[in-house]
């Protein structure tokens, strides 16, 4: 079943970010304002795209968590092999993904100060991106 979900789940997040998807949403969108003075812009004909825009929405939140989901799942493998096959790399940044916010956090900003620390390093990311902007 998991397969058949992904299948399906791609298929249909790869449709969704299509130029041609938008296109038809807006011709759709279009065509019922079109028909607003057809039905007398009646509450049943405001609660068929209230209802269809809700349903595409609450279907569309899994699909895209999903695909979020699969996706920062393989960045993670693919950053973890990195850092494997890196014989320098800390192997202990492998899984700190299921670390808590804090705990992350406080590794983030420790790795901060080690690399201000470090000889021949800027001091902070500032000056790298203040020389960055200053190209232009």
């Amino acid at each position: 079943m998991d397969r058949m979900f992904t299948a399906i789940a791609t298929k249909i997040a790869s449709a969704a970010g299509q130029p041609l998807t938008f296109i038809v949403a807006v011709l759709l969108i279009v065509g019922w304002a079109l028909s607003g003075p057809v039905f007398g812009y009646s509450d049943t004909w405001q609660l068929v795209v209230n209802t269809a825009t809700t349903v595409v929405t609450f279907l569309m939140v899994f699909l895209i968590q999903n695909s979020q989901n699969r996706d920062g799942a393989a960045m993670q493998a693919k950053l973890d092999e990195l850092l494997r096959a890196i014989r320098e790399a800390r192997g202990q940044f492998i899984g700190i993904e299921h670390l808590t916010d804090h705990q992350i956090e406080r590794i983030r900003a420790a790795l901060e100060n080690e690399a201000n620390h470090e000889a021949g390093k800027e001091a902070t990311a500032d000056d790298t991106v203040e020389r960055l902007l200053s190209r232009r």
